[in-house]
């Protein structure tokens, strides 16, 4: 029986982003009958706190932590770690492996490596995107990811990228070749909608008409590219909408794009707000001309990957991320002046026949790599490996 504790996500649970839809998406796809899985989950109530619950082979426990903005999933992850090596040494699971998602508490691994392999228990660390890198941070937030990303890999049995050109990343920094894999995030393919009734009244209310409009579903940071894709959509001669599901706040960010595009001169442009119904999101995707994906950081990206699943016609940001799944089903932009919006011009020309071919060669793509159950046997495999089965 092998054992297999996930740290790094708020827990299993959909309605938050990637990590917390991969905890979930690997329990619920895991075939394997020899696994238990510990998973911690993020509270805000200190009444629940060590709270137990069961589903199915999964056994989570409520971890309180007070909700200190950036700091929170890092203040989880620690009380997540104390909590499982006390865990660990009270009940002397084997065969365990423990599987950090992100690289968040870099400075403490040594320790907490140490620790752990004492007691038996193997770990397996996901680094997520390289997130020093990413735009939005300030140079010294910055230098302290780069740091714990240092003694995550070093302080790992195995490293898991789910990008190839992460893996390169990782091989070619820290010379870790012999204890890194490849092994993708996974999406669902799932076109049969329960409810219709209830997504057509919601394009009712939103005056949403179905293949009249180019979506963009992500975060609402710069480094997705948005002022990007709302300037140029602007540019662009096309009278479909550009429906943008995103947490948009009226904040910094917001007054700069304000400020910058004039896009509330734009009818074509609607910000949509958050979409956490996955029906919902998915006939979304399903009803779009075309998807345009602005993301320039990271790994497999979720919102790709479901793109590619249901939306026949999709525009990605030219990074290798981004090319590295779409092949070459996809057309790619750029920052230069006037890609995207020529691109979205031959789109609105395309006949019926070369928008469904391809679609169908997204369809294969998800199919061949990127299904949640090819995923988890590739970790399953890990798993395997490292506990010597």
């Amino acid at each position: 029986m092998k054992n297999v504790i996930i740290i790094g996500s708020r827990g299993y649970r959909y309605n938050y982003g990637g990590w917390e839809t991969f905890v979930t998406e690997f329990v619920n796809n895991c075939v394997d009958k020899d696994i238990n899985f510990y998973i911690p989950y993020l509270t805000h109530n200190k009444k629940n706190n060590k709270n137990i619950t069961h589903i199915g082979k999964l056994e989570q426990v409520e971890l309180y932590v007070p909700n200190t903005g950036f700091t929170t999933m890092f203040n989880f992850t620690i009380k997540s770690m104390n909590y499982y090596i006390k865990y660990l040494r009270k009940n002397k699971l084997k065969n365990t492996i423990i599987v950090i998602l992100g690289s968040k508490i870099g400075p403490l691994m040594p320790k907490y490596y140490h620790d752990l392999h004492k007691l038996g228990a193997k770990v397996v660390m996901n680094p997520d995107g390289i997130e020093w890198k990413r735009d939005k941070w300030a140079w010294w937030i910055k230098k302290c990811f780069k740091i714990s990303e240092k003694y995550h890999v070093k302080y790992t049995d195995q490293v898991v990228c789910d990008s190839k050109a992460i893996k390169e990343y990782i091989d070619s920094e820290y010379k870790v070749s012999n204890k890194s894999s490849f092994i993708a995030y996974g999406t669902y393919m799932n076109n049969k909608i329960q409810d219709e009734n209830r997504c057509k009244k919601f394009f009712k209310e939103k005056d949403i008409k179905s293949n009249n409009y180019y979506l963009y579903v992500g975060r609402f940071v710069p480094e997705n590219n948005i002022e990007t894709i709302i300037s140029e959509f602007m540019a662009s001669n096309t009278k479909k909408k550009l429906l943008l599901v995103t947490n948009y706040e009226e904040n910094e960010f917001y007054y700069h794009l304000k400020s910058n595009t004039k896009f509330y001169k734009d009818e074509r442009i609607v910000f949509l707000g958050p979409v956490y119904d996955k029906e919902l999101l998915t006939y979304l995707r399903m009803n779009a001309y075309g998807y345009i994906h602005g993301h320039s950081a990271g790994g497999t990206n979720p919102s790709l990957l479901e793109a590619l699943a249901y939306t026949k016609l999709n525009i990605l940001f030219d990074v290798e991320y981004n090319k590295e799944v779409g092949q070459d089903a996809c057309y790619y932009f750029s920052n230069v002046h006037s890609s995207l919006a020529r691109i979205i011009n031959i789109c609105d020309e395309l006949k019926k026949n070369k928008i469904e071919k391809m679609g169908k060669e997204c369809i294969d793509i998800i199919k061949n790599n990127y299904t949640w159950p090819i995923i988890v046997s590739k970790y399953d495999d890990i798993f395997n490996k490292l506990l010597g089965e």
